[in-house]
């Protein structure tokens, strides 16, 4: 039989896609599964863009520019403004969701065995992407007492060597909802000027910020024209994961040009999606003000009963919308599966994203579980009263 390679196989499974076939068998049988393991909203997505894909009249859907249409770049250029970020048509390159965008990235800055520093816990997929592009997460331990704050710059400074190309943050962060605030972020511009690196920023979760705080983009270091990379995307913002549209953004000509050449291989981004996503421009402010009232009164609901649990912790986050909890468990991964096995409450159960699939360092992440609030505050409440019920019961709890 013919041998699977060997980056196939250093792939990792996807902690919030791999127990899906125990919440399929689950369901089977007749459970009611709330699905909190995935950030899928269930927030309506903007007509003006639903509109957009129905009202569709042209006879061939023909390919974009590589870049992406340059109408819809233009007014991109126009929605950063907004927030205070400046560029041009020519700073983007639209991809198929950010998840291109961050490929396009690696494979752009970053040479086989090169590495990038990444504060963890850290969106899992950070890791197979950098496995598809023969790079190496060199991981900095973030702490669940102090919410998941930026790690003292002593600890990036230890582990930058003469491999180390790039580092990397998501603002605010999945999978912990940390917000990184401007004094954290000009702490790595200093890093980055001093080792001559490249600082990256996933940046999807701009719109999602709490408690009357505000977001900082990398973009607004003053002299970092040429180190940062922004990446975005539509999926979250307009709860239009399925338009899979992302952004790769710089100012940075030389790696703009090089990440272009990446694009025109793959042809060109997909044309409804830009479709959708450029009349998702026109989506008006009262929409983002009731996305994040509801966002919030869910965010209170899942730490207000995780925290009243015996033995469990969580912080409270100021952006995106997941939570890292620690519960009094002996392992994530065991944990999860069993709520979908071998539990119901009242024939129900809930579905969580084991944290350890969030860490690259092994054994870190073993008593945690990412939640993501994406359900509304009923089914929230309803999943907290199984959660609590569970622990109740499980044969690992410690």
């Amino acid at each position: 039989m013919p041998e699977i390679s060997k980056k196939g196989i250093k792939m990792p499974q996807s902690p919030i896609r791999k127990l899906v076939p125990f919440s399929e068998t689950a369901k089977a049988k007749g459970i009611k599964v709330y699905h909190l393991n995935i950030g899928q909203p269930d927030i309506e997505t903007p007509e003006s863009a639903l509109n957009a894909i129905r009202n569709y009249d042209q006879n061939v859907i023909a390919y974009s520019h590589s870049a992406g249409n340059i109408s819809y770049r233009k007014k991109l250029v126009e929605y950063y403004k907004h927030h205070n970020i400046n560029i041009t048509p020519e700073d983007i390159i639209i991809t198929t969701g950010a998840s291109e965008a961050l490929l396009f990235t690696l494979q752009s800055i970053l040479n086989a065995g090169d590495e990038i520093i990444i504060p963890e816990p850290f969106y899992a997929n950070y890791l197979g992407f950098s496995i598809q592009s023969d790079v190496i997460v060199t991981p900095i331990p973030s702490d669940i007492k102090n919410g998941f704050a930026l790690p003292p710059i002593e600890q990036f400074e230890e582990k930058i060597s003469a491999k180390t190309k790039a580092i990397m943050v998501c603002n605010p962060n999945n999978p912990t909802g940390y917000l990184y605030s401007k004094k954290e972020l000009e702490t790595l511009k200093e890093l980055a000027i001093k080792h001559d690196l490249f600082l990256i920023a996933d940046e999807v979760y701009r719109e999602f910020v709490y408690d009357g705080k505000q977001h900082f983009s990398i973009m607004n270091l003053e002299g970092l024209d040429n180190n940062t990379i922004l990446i975005d995307s539509v999926s979250k913002r307009y709860s239009a994961c399925g338009f899979r549209i992302g952004m790769m953004i710089s100012k940075n000509k030389e790696l703009m040009s090089t990440a272009l050449k990446f694009a025109q291989a793959r042809l060109s981004p997909p044309s409804f999606g830009q479709i959708g996503g450029e009349a998702a421009l026109q989506t008006p402010n009262s929409y983002f003000e009731r996305v994040l009232d509801e966002y919030t009164k869910r965010r209170n609901i899942v730490v207000e009963n995780i925290n009243q649990i015996e033995g469990a912790f969580c912080p409270n986050p100021a952006g995106a919308f997941y939570i890292v909890a620690k519960l009094p468990i002996d392992n994530s991964d065991r944990f999860c599966r069993w709520l979908l096995e071998d539990f119901s409450f009242e024939n129900k159960t809930v579905m969580f994203a084991p944290a350890s699939g969030f860490y690259s360092t092994a054994g870190q992440g073993n008593d945690e579980v990412r939640i993501s609030y994406v359900l509304n505050v009923n089914d929230l409440a309803d999943s907290m009263k199984i959660l609590k019920e569970a622990l109740k019961v499980y044969p690992g709890r410690v």
